[in-house]
């Protein structure tokens, strides 16, 4: 939200350099006015350094000087009843408003400073992060690192800030709930880093005090909530047990779907539910791969995105949760893991489809030794309603829950999340693939060469159809270079 209003207010570009040399006319952000359309000339040079220079300067804490200005242009421009322009203005003074209105607990004399705050409950642990810059609150971050429960939790924190700095610019200051045993050697490794003095302190009184009750009474909420939504989530988990035969809740859920316009850049998902909700960072895609794949068979697709996600599982997790411990079977999959840590075999995989889809995945199975994962197919309803899908297991007659079944309403989360994703992927390779061109592939041809062959034949299909002689008479193009060119789009030997 704050970027968004930033753009709004100081109308920067966020394109990448390459977008920003080859446009002829202004994109859609310059239309919504969030940005001020350098790329084609819309604004000067020289007025768009100034953008820039006021966008830093707020940056650096010195935005009553950026909207005192701002303030000073708009009444000018509404004394020389250029009503456009200052309304321009005003929007850019309420953006900035937006931005800081939004910031909450400022200190007075706190300038630079992160703040951790950890917490733990039930097994669980927080940590809160607010960041604090030119004496401005700019946001806050909960994270939830995983730690034995011997671990204390003084030593967790440690842990976490020494790692939370490895991609990330070190503040002055860093103000900690908790002593931690080697806090001064970690300030000394910290400084090390940035190259200036790095301290960290636990307050005891006064407003740094007061930072550091703040991030623990937002922790403490934050863990509150998580844990109501795990409790929430058990349930839920206990009622797909039931539903669907399980020995015991399942810890961890896949679910599969395919993309694709009639076969072209069709991508496999998969989605992974645990105890907690879904478990994001443990998403995959798949690109398909087979070449002799007729276009929209979905069940080949489906067939190879089994096959090469349980492959490479029993590569790399047969020892530990192989398919004869499975967590469907009698003996659990990992079993020895802390609570709340996700295991690598799913209990339970979920296909969006029918019965074709279902025996696939066991002829996959079959061949690869699979067992004791739990298989459903989930079929669309009549006229694809919602509520009315039917559930295809083996050794069972297909059925349907009640509309009103809490478990229903969760495997439809779970199914609108894989589709979600699936078409998220499938619209990236499509338009990679439509970003694609052939000039890329000619071995010698940099950005510089490739500007230079566009702008004058006017597309890569025309510079495929240049003679030598064509191509010589491009700006920097020699005659080995044309040589080159030619022999790559008529496949003749170079």
């Amino acid at each position: 939200r704050t970027l968004v209003t930033l753009q709004r207010a100081f109308l920067l570009r966020t394109c990448s350099d390459a977008v920003y040399e080859s446009r002829t006319r202004p994109c859609l952000l310059y239309q919504i006015k969030r940005c001020a359309g350098p790329c084609t000339g819309e604004i000067g040079l020289e007025n768009y350094r100034r953008l820039v220079d006021e966008a830093c300067r707020f940056l650096e804490g010195r935005s009553r000087a950026v909207r005192d200005r701002l303030t000073a242009e708009m009444e000018a421009a509404s004394e020389r009843l250029d009503f456009e322009q200052a309304a321009i203005y005003r929007d850019r003074i309420w953006a900035l408003t937006q931005v800081q209105s939004h910031q909450g607990i400022n200190p007075a004399h706190v300038r630079e400073a992160d703040v951790f705050a950890a917490h733990r409950e039930a097994g669980l642990i927080a940590i809160q992060v607010f960041f604090f810059r030119t004496g401005q609150n700019w946001g806050n971050r909960v994270y939830w690192p995983r730690a034995d429960k011997s671990v204390p939790l003084e030593e967790v924190l440690e842990a976490f800030i020494a790692q939370f700095y490895d991609n990330k610019p070190v503040p002055r200051l860093i103000l900690v709930s908790h002593d931690m045993p080697g806090r001064a050697l970690l300030a000394e490794a910290l400084s090390t880093r940035a190259g200036r003095k790095v301290s960290i302190a636990v307050p005891r009184r006064g407003e740094k005090r007061a930072l550091v009750e703040h991030a623990l009474a937002n922790n403490r909420e934050a863990l509150a909530r998580r844990l109501a939504e795990s409790a929430s989530q058990a349930r839920l988990l206990e009622g797909v047990a039931r539903t669907f035969g399980l020995e015991r809740p399942p810890r961890r859920i896949e679910v599969y779907d395919n993309s694709h316009i009639q076969g072209a850049s069709a991508v496999g998902a998969m989605i992974v539910a645990d105890g907690e909700g879904f478990a994001k960072g443990q998403y995959r895609k798949f690109n398909i791969r087979s070449e002799d794949l007729a276009a929209g068979d979905d069940y080949a697709m489906m067939r190879e995105v089994l096959t090469r996600r349980f492959r490479r599982l029993l590569k790399d997790h047969a020892d530990r949760d192989g398919p004869h411990g499975g967590a469907g079977g009698a003996g659990g999959a990992g079993s020895d893991r802390e609570p709340g840590e996700t295991p690598a075999w799913p209990d339970l995989v979920l296909l969006d489809g029918g019965p074709g889809q279902l025996q696939v995945a066991r002829e996959v199975f079959d061949a690869l030794g699979v067992r004791n994962v739990a298989l459903v197919a989930v079929a669309k309803g009549a006229d694809r309603d919602a509520g009315r899908e039917q559930f295809h297991m083996a050794g069972r007659r297909p059925f349907r829950l009640e509309p009103q079944d809490p478990v229903l309403y969760f495997v439809q989360r779970l199914r609108d999340e894989a589709h979600r994703f699936a078409i998220g992927s499938h619209r990236a390779r499509r338009a990679k693939a439509m970003a694609a061109n052939p000039l890329d592939e000619v071995p010698g041809i940099g950005p510089a060469r490739k500007r230079a062959l566009l702008r004058h034949f006017g597309s890569a299909k025309a510079v495929s159809r240049a003679g030598l002689a064509d191509l010589q008479a491009v700006d920097g193009i020699s005659a080995a270079m044309a040589r080159t060119i030619y022999d790559f789009f008529h496949d003749q030997p170079s």
